[in-house]
């Protein structure tokens, strides 16, 4: 996983709240074997009407989701984080996110950043107003601003996860730093006991 320590991007305006993981990717998308190529599949039946907002050019190259409360609810969809990176977002604005989706974005290095419904409301109306009002989350301080309005924010992430975003730690890598403590372990196991080394 790739290290998250800024992001600096431009937002695109979601406003819809309950946004399940059904409609982030539909399940026709969940038929592939590769974990690349979700992107676009995003929203793709939202995306079918002409005004949607991934379809409007000025958002084109955004990286930044601002959207409503309760996002990612529904089923437990890895397939949806991939599908908004794939898309090229790095993060996620909301004033609440579902606890499944929350750890399935961590663990591949998509920012949830969780702040007060009327903190999303005031970035979601000064990107509506301005498609370059820029963005800026700070993972290592926890802050969310977009000083074209003067906003700065702190947001919630417990130290655990700021240090995997902050230092690029996926699951394995956390085990990777265990590496020693493992192989002392092996070398003093008893031999007699089951492995799974060949």
């Amino acid at each position: 996983m790739e290290a998250v320590t800024e992001i600096v991007g431009r937002g695109v305006p979601l406003d819809r709240s309950d946004v399940d993981t059904d409609q982030i990717i539909p399940s026709d998308w969940l038929k592939r074997v590769e974990r690349t190529g979700f992107g676009e599949g995003l929203f793709s039946e939202w995306r079918e009407r002409s005004d949607f907002v991934l379809n409007v050019s000025r958002y084109d190259g955004a990286t930044i989701l601002v959207t409503g409360p309760n996002f990612g609810t529904g089923s437990s969809r890895e397939h949806a984080v991939w599908a908004l990176q794939d898309y090229g977002f790095r993060a996620v604005i909301s004033s609440r996110f579902a606890d499944i989706f929350r750890n399935n974005a961590t663990k591949t290095g998509l920012v949830p950043v969780t702040v007060d419904q009327g903190v999303v409301e005031r970035i979601m109306r000064a990107v509506e107003d301005d498609a370059s009002t820029e963005i800026v989350i700070d993972v290592a301080d926890r802050r969310v601003a977009v000083p074209a309005i003067g906003l700065d924010e702190s947001f919630a992430l417990d130290e655990h996860t700021r240090h995997r975003l902050v230092h690029g730690l996926d699951d394995i890598g956390i085990t990777e730093q265990h590496a020693l403590e493992i192989s002392t372990y092996e070398h003093t196991r008893p031999g007699w006991l089951p492995s799974t080394a060949s």
